[in-house]
């Protein structure tokens, strides 16, 4: 369950520490507070060791501290991940995030806020036995160039890159200013000021450049559609980084998803903002405390009726704590065929993930396995 500490809380110690990806760029990883783990996909503008200093980031990590191990890390090329690299690119990307998920031993609510949200979705789709939940905040599953291909949209993005490589982190410039009003417009003096430091601070103007044009062509849309397992999705209804029917869009994909939308014009929440608890209280609500959810207990034995001979097989395989790779090998089939069957026993136990369902089956409430 998420706390609920404020900025002016002291926040748990911060660890530090680097992983290989499989290209041997070195990523940072900060790590901070106990309880079960919450990794935050890795997005544009972060850096582990400022983060805990910033009036914009520092309220979040001490919510999300608070009552969990929270971990998080450096995208390449910015923060304290190696700077100088060849490769930026969402196989890349997703390479990183891999590599931090490796050194977790259980399973963990994975965090995907901006283009986070495609990388938490193409991970819990390949890994679908080490994530229990998303949380998607202010993403999106398709980029500018990936859902457009008119003249106007390939302006909108050449101008973008062009105006970062001329202006970005330089202080006191017309586009750090822009730039920053897209993400923060409703931020205090101190919270503006920061955040243009930070474009600074996080990576080069190449880099920046570089990394957008990347966010320009992501596209997750149908991984999306594959997903099984709980997912919030939130989006701030007057978002001007990531319009809002983007977050809308993504919700609607994701089956069984759900989906809030926030009073917010900023595309990072402020604490300063009413929508900043209302987004606390859907999260808090969303995790609880790692119960089942009421109306489990109220399901008829019989449930476990509607599985197949096959199903069951499957079913009792979950229990054992096997993933999708192992249930395949014992069982003779393709990890697509587990994975569908996974979604369809989830659906006719009505378990919003494979935890649930085994807790069903645990109890005592469907022993005729």
């Amino acid at each position: 369950m998420i706390g609920t500490m404020t900025d002016s809380d002291r926040l748990p110690r911060q660890e530090i520490s680097f992983v290989s990806s499989v290209d041997g760029t070195r990523i940072a990883v900060a790590a901070m507070g106990e309880g079960p783990v919450i990794l935050r996909a890795a997005h544009w503008l972060s850096h582990v060791s400022k983060d805990i200093e910033s009036p914009v980031w520092r309220p979040w990590l001490s919510r999300l501290s608070a009552r969990n191990r929270m971990i998080r890390y450096d995208l390449r090329g910015c923060g304290l991940s190696d700077r100088d690299v060849d490769e930026i690119g969402f196989d890349a990307w997703q390479a990183d995030l891999e590599a931090v998920a490796s050194t977790i031993s259980e399973p963990f609510v994975l965090m995907g806020m901006s283009q986070g949200a495609a990388l938490a979705i193409a991970y819990a789709l390949r890994h679908p036995d080490r994530v229990s939940s998303l949380i998607l905040i202010g993403g999106y599953a398709r980029g500018l160039l990936a859902r457009g291909t008119d003249d106007a949209t390939r302006m909108e993005a050449e101008t973008l890159s062009n105006l970062m490589l001329l202006g970005w982190g330089k202080q006191g410039s017309a586009f750090s200013h822009v730039f920053t009003q897209l993400f923060v417009p409703n931020g205090t003096a101190q919270q503006v000021g920061w955040w243009e430091d930070l474009q600074r601070l996080s990576a080069s103007p190449d880099v920046a450049a570089r990394t957008l044009d990347v966010l320009h062509r992501i596209d997750v849309i149908e991984e999306a559609r594959r997903l099984a397992l709980p997912v919030l999705v939130m989006h701030s209804r007057h978002d001007a980084r990531i319009p809002f029917e983007q977050g809308r869009q993504l919700a609607a994909a994701i089956p069984g998803a759900s989906f809030v939308a926030l009073e917010s014009a900023n595309h990072v929440l402020l604490e300063q903002e009413p929508a900043w608890d209302q987004m606390w209280r859907e999260i808090d609500a969303f995790l609880g405390n790692g119960a089942p959810r009421p109306d489990i207990a109220s399901r008829p034995a019989q449930a476990i009726s509607d599985l197949s001979p096959a199903e069951r097989d499957v079913l009792g395989c979950l229990t054992e704590g096997l993933g999708n790779s192992e249930i395949a090998a014992r069982l003779g089939k393709s990890e697509k065929t587990v994975r569908n069957q996974v979604s369809t026993i989830l659906g006719k136990l009505g378990a919003r993930s494979r935890s649930e369902a085994i807790v069903q089956v645990l109890s005592g409430r469907q022993r005729d396995i």
